[in-house]
């Protein structure tokens, strides 16, 4: 190997070792400001995590004590008129009750019929405005 080519060479190791020193505290310093940066975002996250969790167990709290309840709003209707509503009901759950035990008994034999049953029907004197 020329001198001349040895002489270069040991000036860029020369060089590089003085560098060295300073790009590897470069380094170290930008692994640090990143790992601080990391830590930063997940108190924030965490902080966020915490607060949310606050807000929703004082949410939780206020239905169970039941500050958001409802008053339940009692019907105003006349003695006929809750008497018509009853049999009407008790109608419907008549038929609905029929129609169940027609399905059961056509499963069990196989049957299939078009028709589900009788079809409850509303009274007739039912006053418009109600």
């Amino acid at each position: 190997m020329k001198l001349k080519n040895l002489k270069k060479k040991i000036q860029r190791l020369e060089k590089r070792l003085r560098e060295g020193p300073k790009k590897l505290a470069k380094l170290k310093q930008k692994l640090q400001s990143g790992e601080a940066a990391k830590a930063a975002k997940a108190k924030k996250r965490s902080a966020a995590r915490a607060r949310a969790a606050e807000k929703a167990h004082k949410r939780f709290e206020a239905k169970k004590s039941g500050a958001v309840k409802k008053a339940k709003k009692k019907l105003n209707l006349s003695p006929e008129r809750r008497a018509q509503l009853a049999a009407a009901m008790k109608a419907r759950w008549a038929a609905k009750r029929a129609a169940e035990a027609n399905a059961k008994t056509g499963s069990s034999d196989n049957q299939h019929s078009a028709s589900p049953g009788p079809t409850p029907q509303a009274p007739e004197n039912r006053p418009d405005g109600v």
